[in-house]
């Protein structure tokens, strides 16, 4: 049932995709009442069912995981409904067709209306469909009923929270206004000749401003470490002491509020020094996630090593243990990647000069758990230059399908730089993109999370050992990571755990991978595709 579900979340996921992508509520019809509604609302809908389908699954499933089993045993034996697909597939063309007409045509209130209620049907009648295609409406029943009133829960919350994301913009002025005293207050004794008007939000120097926007006020920031938090309280409930670790969530807001306002004033500070394409590139748009990383690490460590505010009992040989931890040498080279990343970028302005720190970042990982690996298998067959090859090829494929347009000349600063700054860092980029990201994205992806996803001690699983969810899922995973390129990614990502899965050895899945980016270095400095960088 799990991979059924899964298959039905990735078909309604990029269904949503495209919706979200495709209708804009500034083209919507001014009509109705209902098309009024489905304008402020709408959004909100469509959260609301991602978010109710998320929460019971996830914790249906936390909580009543032996029922789900005896059902899932069942659903093997019933097929999926063709006819179903079928009609959902109708729908969704019905659904789409009305909303070319509801967003993009000047209907009266009357008809306007009328095409909305359609509208609304044709795209309840496919979210049915589809669910009804993989998991019979008896199944559905039953799994409602062994979590008692769990969906009643779900909906209550997920109906809380579109009521106040809703109406949380009515905050986001008074919000602006606490941001925007906490940074005069900041920068007034730091910067002579200080600048701010309250009326306009501006503020800074005469050299350098920043407007500071609604968006900007730090509320959104606070939402996410809401919810973070809530979050792990509920799902680790049994290990904090309440009421004391209640005062975690007040305590994260208000760190990531203040964070927020120490952004803006370091933000103001760079571009002030001379560095206004950094100011407004790479810090602006890194800085906000790294406190939010920050402030959640520092939350989860505290709920699980403060012992006023947890019932978990002191593990006073955590540092001899931690050399050993086998999840920490599969994810630390990856973690680094991504870490070093938020930094290089957070210091970037036209171009990432910082980019080679990946590179030492990950070697360095990879060298401190080397003894780690050895144990690993990483001899490699003729398999998976194959798989390497074949997935440069679609990837080069799905590029051209997509960038039709792309900007492929060099990017500017490296032009202009010398010859020896512009190698080393080229050489710095091929080492990375061919050594330390396969290793190290292959360690995190097939070697942990494949397995990972099937077992919590997943180093007793063979790696010839899968199941298609621990598969699709780990692909999908890594699809994201690489942004509008998530398609092609997690095809490559199949593509590479099939390599792992056929020999159980990790040398074929990172051989593929060092092969298709070795492909690409090439392609990209051969022929002048720099967009691929």
């Amino acid at each position: 049932m799990l991979q059924r579900l899964f298959v039905l979340a990735f078909i309604f996921a990029i269904e949503l995709v495209v919706i979200s992508v495709l209708l804009d509520n500034d083209t919507l019809t001014p009509g109705g009442f209902l098309t009024r509604l489905v304008g402020g609302w709408g959004p909100w809908v469509l959260r609301g069912i991602v978010g109710f389908a998320g929460l019971f699954v996830t914790f249906a499933y936390l909580k009543s995981r032996a029922a789900l089993d005896q059902i899932s045993s069942r659903v093997v034996e019933i097929p999926i409904r063709q006819g179903a697909l079928a009609a959902h597939c109708a729908a969704m063309v019905i659904f789409g067709s009305l909303s070319a007409v509801l967003y993009g045509s000047r209907l009266s209130g009357y008809w306007s209306d009328r095409v909305a209620v359609s509208w609304l049907a044709a795209g309840v009648s496919a979210i049915a469909f589809a669910a009804f295609a993989f998991i019979p409406p008896a199944v559905w029943v039953k799994v409602v009923r062994s979590d008692g009133h769990l969906w009643a829960y779900a909906l209550i919350a997920v109906i809380l929270a579109c009521l106040v994301g809703n109406t949380s913009r009515s905050f986001w002025q008074p919000a602006t206004h606490v941001t925007f005293r906490l940074v005069r207050a900041l920068l007034s004794p730091l910067i002579s000749g200080f600048i701010s008007d309250p009326a306009t939000m501006a503020i800074g120097t005469h050299r350098f401003q920043v407007l500071i926007a609604p968006e900007c006020s730090g509320f959104e920031g606070a939402g996410l470490i809401l919810a973070f938090g809530i979050t792990w309280l509920w799902l680790f409930r049994q290990e904090c002491r309440f009421p004391q670790a209640l005062i975690l969530i007040p305590a994260g807001v208000t760190l990531i509020f203040l964070l927020n306002a120490v952004r803006l004033a370091v933000l103001i500070l760079i571009g002030n020094a001379g560095a206004p394409r950094i100011a407004l590139g790479g810090f602006h748009s890194q800085a906000g996630w790294i406190a939010f990383n920050a402030v959640a690490l520092g939350f989860s460590v505290a709920a699980r090593r403060v012992p006023w505010l947890t019932t978990r009992e002191p593990d006073r040989g955590a540092f001899d243990k931690s050399s050993s931890n086998p999840t920490a040498a599969y994810l630390v080279p990856f973690l680094m990647i991504l870490a070093t990343g938020m930094i290089s970028r957070a210091a970037t302005g036209d171009f990432e000069w910082l980019y080679p720190l990946r590179f030492f970042a990950a070697a360095g990982a990879l060298w401190v758990f080397r003894r780690r690996y050895a144990g690993l298998d990483w001899k490699f067959g003729w398999f998976a230059p194959g798989v390497g090859a074949l997935v440069f090829v679609l990837w080069i494929a799905f590029d051209r399908f997509a960038n039709v347009h792309a900007d492929d000349a060099i990017p500017s600063a490296l032009a202009a730089s010398s010859a020896p700054a512009r190698m080393a860092w080229i050489v710095c980029r091929t080492l990375a993109a061919v050594l330390t990201v396969p290793i190290a994205e292959e360690l995190a992806f097939r070697g942990y999370l494949i397995r990972r996803l099937m077992s919590p001690e997943f180093e007793s699983i063979s790696a010839r050992s899968f199941t298609w969810f621990a598969l699709l899922a780990s692909s999908a995973a890594f699809g994201l990571l690489h942004g509008d390129r998530w398609f092609a990614a997690t095809v490559a990502g199949v593509l590479y755990g099939l390599a792992l899965v056929r020999r159980g050895r990790i040398g074929d899945a990172v051989a593929a991978h060092a092969l298709t980016n070795a492909l690409l270095a090439v392609y990209v400095l051969a022929f002048h595709q720099w967009h691929l960088w």
